[in-house]
């Protein structure tokens, strides 16, 4: 367990590294994990990548650096657990950013009135790159 924690901290050291001292490279890089786009077969958007460094660089730097702390050292089980309204969750099953086992298998135990729907083979930003069955499945859900 020490050894997983220790690498984690490293990931979120090397991703504060960047943010601070690479900005400008670290958005354009995380576009090809984040999207998918470093699988074969997949085809890479220019303007998506442009688009996603261009709103990282609108934000400051200080606050990305502190939400890279916030999103990755703050314990939400109890804030979950305390949820009592319907909740979707929505996980890509390739997704290289936040593993779904890390994240959505986890929440989906700890909400009340949870449904998950994972989606094969889909990345982290599955919104982007799969927007129309992402969308179809969040207006189902909001309509039952």
């Amino acid at each position: 367990m020490k050894a997983i924690l220790m690498a984690f901290r490293y990931l979120f050291d090397d991703i504060r590294d960047q943010t601070l001292n690479n900005r400008n490279q670290f958005y354009i890089d995380l576009t090809f994990p984040f999207y998918g786009y470093n699988r074969e077969g997949a085809k890479v958007k220019e303007g998506v990548q442009r688009n996603w460094w261009r709103q990282g660089m609108m934000g400051g730097i200080v606050a990305h650096y502190d939400g890279i702390k916030a999103f990755s050292e703050t314990d939400f089980r109890e804030d979950l657990q305390a949820v009592d309204i319907p909740v979707l969750v929505m996980h890509g099953e390739d997704d290289q950013i936040v593993p779904i086992a890390n994240a959505a298998l986890k929440s989906i135990k700890l909400l009340k009135n949870g449904k998950l729907i994972t989606y094969p083979g889909f990345p982290h930003g599955m919104p982007t790159t799969e927007h129309e069955t992402i969308n179809k499945d969040l207006l189902e859900f909001i309509t039952e």
